[in-house]
C-alpha cells in the first residue's frame, strides 16, 4: 500500500499502478475504507469442489484442437457437441482454459481482428496548442449532392479559429486552409497538434506535406471511431441543432456560406460555453476569461456576506479551467481513493 501511494503521489494514476502488481482500482479503494495497510490476499485454502479434473481439462483441449473443431470458436464448438447429446465443459471453461494453454488464437482463414489502440492524451494548457478539424455535409438543392463545411476548432479555447464552405471534398482545400488559419494565428513550428478523423482530406498527400512544412504535428482518430475526435463532433451538433439551422437546404454555395458566418460569429463572441465555464470561447482564447470569471467569483462572494443564512456551503465554482485532454484515459480518479 505504501508503494502505491508513493507512486501515486508522484503523479501515476492508481489504475496504471494496480494494473502493473495485479490489483483493480476498486480493491485498493475498500482496502483504503476498511484501514487495511497491507496485502492480505492468502489466495485459495482449498480446490473448488467443481473443479474439472486433469482427464476433463485433457478432453477440452483435445476436442477444441481435433481436427474437427479447430477452426471453430468455443461459441460454435458448444453446442454443436450438445446436438450430439455430448456435454463435455461450458463455453466459458472453453475459453478459460484455451486461455491459460495459449491455444485462443484466432480461428479459420478469414483475417484475425486488428486491434486499434486508442490515441494517446494530449494535453493543452493554452491556445493555439491543440486544435481538431473536420468536414460535415450541408444540403444542397441537389438531392445526393452536398456542400461541405470544412471547421477548425482550438480544443483549449473552443474557438472556431478557421472554416470555409466549399462544393467538393479535397486535400488541396484543407491545405489551404490550415495554412491560412496558421498565419493568422501566428503559429509557429513545433507549436501545435492538429487532430483529425482518416479521411482522404485530412490524409492525402498535399495536406501531410503542409502540415510537415508549416512544423505542425498530425494526429489521427481510429478508423471509424468518431470518439476520438469528439470536439469537433460535438461542434457540428450544436451548429445542426441550433435554432435557426435552415430545415431546407441551402439555396447556393453563397447562402451556405452567409448562414455559417452568422453561426460562428454566434459561437465564438456571444455563446457562454458549459466546457470552458460558460465564458465565450474568444474571451477564453485572448485571455479575457480571467477577468469575467473573478467578476461573478466577486458577485457572488457579496451575495453570499450580504445573505449568509441562505447559503449551506460555498459559491458556485468561477476557477478557471486550466488545462483541456483530447482522448483522456477513462480511468478513477486517485483523489477519490479513500471515498
Amino acid at each position: 500500500m505504501g508503494l502505491i501511494d508513493e507512486a501515486v503521489a508522484n503523479g501515476a494514476r492508481l489504475t496504471r499502478v494496480c494494473r502493473e502488481i495485479g490489483l483493480s482500482a476498486t480493491t485498493i479503494q475498500r482496502w483504503k475504507r476498511q484501514d487495511i495497510g497491507d496485502d492480505r490476499r492468502d489466495g485459495p485454502r482449498s480446490s473448488p469442489s467443481n473443479k474439472l479434473s486433469a482427464a476433463e481439462r485433457e478432453s477440452v483441449i483435445g476436442t477444441a484442437c481435433s481436427p474437427e473443431f479447430r477452426d471453430l470458436s468455443p461459441k460454435q464448438i458448444v453446442p454443436l457437441l450438445a446436438d450430439r447429446d455430448v456435454y463435455i465443459a461450458s463455453e466459458a471453461t472453453f475459453y478459460r482454459i484455451l486461455r491459460e494453454e495459449g491455444l485462443l488464437n484466432h480461428r479459420g482463414p478469414s483475417r484475425s481482428p486488428t486491434k486499434r489502440h486508442r490515441p494517446p492524451v494530449k494535453l493543452a494548457t493554452g491556445p493555439c496548442q491543440i486544435w481538431s478539424w473536420d468536414i460535415t455535409y450541408l444540403a444542397s438543392p441537389i438531392r445526393g449532392s452536398f456542400f461541405y463545411l470544412y471547421m477548425v476548432m482550438d480544443v483549449w479555447s473552443r474557438k472556431i479559429v478557421g472554416w470555409k464552405v466549399h462544393s467538393t471534398e479535397d486535400s488541396i482545400l484543407s491545405s489551404e486552409l490550415i495554412d491560412a488559419v496558421c498565419a493568422a494565428e501566428g503559429v509557429e513550428s513545433n507549436q501545435l497538434i492538429l487532430h483529425s478523423d482518416n479521411g482522404g482530406p485530412m490524409k492525402g498527400a498535399t495536406m501531410l506535406s503542409t502540415l510537415q512544412r508549416l512544423g505542425v504535428v498530425a494526429s489521427f482518430s481510429r478508423p471509424r471511431v468518431s470518439d476520438d475526435n469528439p470536439y469537433s463532433e460535438s461542434l457540428f451538433r450544436t451548429l445542426k441543432y441550433r435554432p435557426g439551422y435552415p430545415s431546407r437546404p441551402f439555396a447556393s454555395l453563397e447562402a451556405a456560406t452567409e448562414w455559417v458566418a452568422g453561426f460562428v460569429s454566434w459561437y465564438n463572441d456571444e455563446h457562454l460555453h458549459s466546457g470552458i465555464r460558460f465564458v465565450t470561447p474568444s474571451d477564453r482564447h485572448a485571455g479575457q476569461h480571467f477577468d469575467v470569471l473573478e467578476r461573478r467569483k466577486q458577485v457572488y462572494q457579496a451575495a453570499r456576506a450580504r445573505h449568509s443564512n441562505r447559503w449551506s456551503g460555498s459559491i458556485r465554482n468561477f476557477d478557471p479551467i486550466e488545462t483541456v485532454e483530447l482522448n483522456p484515459e477513462q480511468e478513477i480518479d486517485s483523489s477519490q481513493n479513500a471515498a
